[in-house]
């Protein structure tokens, strides 16, 4: 499958084209099962339901190097169903990172002001040589691209600890292209998956801006070499 590049498609559909082991690490935001609805009203496919995200997870690993890494951000109300596929598709949890957040994203029985993601292992990958620390502060998109949409500052971090330069990052749930975006502004290969055409536009027109700056950042290095 050719790199980076945003397909628009079905993520379980897609990934059964791709060649297995080739991935070096995915980093990737689900739908939480929760059915989502945003102060405005927008809302996620599949957020209701779970077929069309946790078979997901076998393909992921099919792909995914082994002795590797997946990222995977996951709300805590459906975490039993998440651990299950995480378990049936052999990805292990190693860690777990937290994001504190200074506001209230919504009230229940606490107040809900943290994010998580699960380090998730295919085999035994080496550990990082600089580990993150576990607990981060939040940086807040504005969700302005798309509802539940991951900062760019926050993807990062993930994608230099957890891979190398040169290295084939993908998305299965790419949203809006943070993951895509992060990649390429860290020199990693990437492919996105995202089931709604409109994330995909908005995706592809964010990587083109992203591309075209580390285009004229390798343009201003040469002239500076020479």
């Amino acid at each position: 499958m050719q790199k980076n590049q945003i397909i628009h498609g079905d993520s379980a559909k897609e990934l059964s084209k791709m060649e297995a082991g080739t991935v070096d690490l995915i980093v990737t935001d689900p739908p939480y099962l929760v059915n989502y609805k945003d102060r405005t009203g927008r809302t996620l496919k599949n957020d209701n339901n779970a077929d069309g995200v946790l078979p997901v997870f076998e393909p992921m690993a099919r792909v995914l190097k082994d002795n590797a890494y997946c990222i995977c951000f996951c709300g805590w109300s459906a975490l039993p169903q998440f651990t299950a596929a995480w378990e049936a598709a052999a990805l292990r949890i190693v860690g777990q990172i937290i994001w504190k957040k200074r506001y209230a994203s919504r009230r229940g029985y606490t107040e809900y002001r943290h994010e998580t993601a699960y380090v998730l292992a295919k085999g035994n990958p080496a550990k990082p040589v600089y580990p993150l620390s576990d607990v981060k502060d939040w940086v807040y998109s504005g969700n302005k691209r798309h509802p539940t949409e991951k900062a760019v500052e926050v993807i990062a971090p993930l994608i230099r600890s957890f891979s190398k330069a040169g290295d084939l990052v993908l998305d299965p749930f790419s949203g809006s292209g943070a993951t895509a975006v992060a990649a390429v502004l860290n020199d990693r290969d990437f492919i996105g998956i995202e089931l709604e055409e409109a994330h995909c536009d908005t995706a592809r027109n964010r990587l083109a801006g992203a591309q075209a700056y580390k285009a004229k950042q390798s343009n201003q290095t040469q002239g500076v070499a020479a």
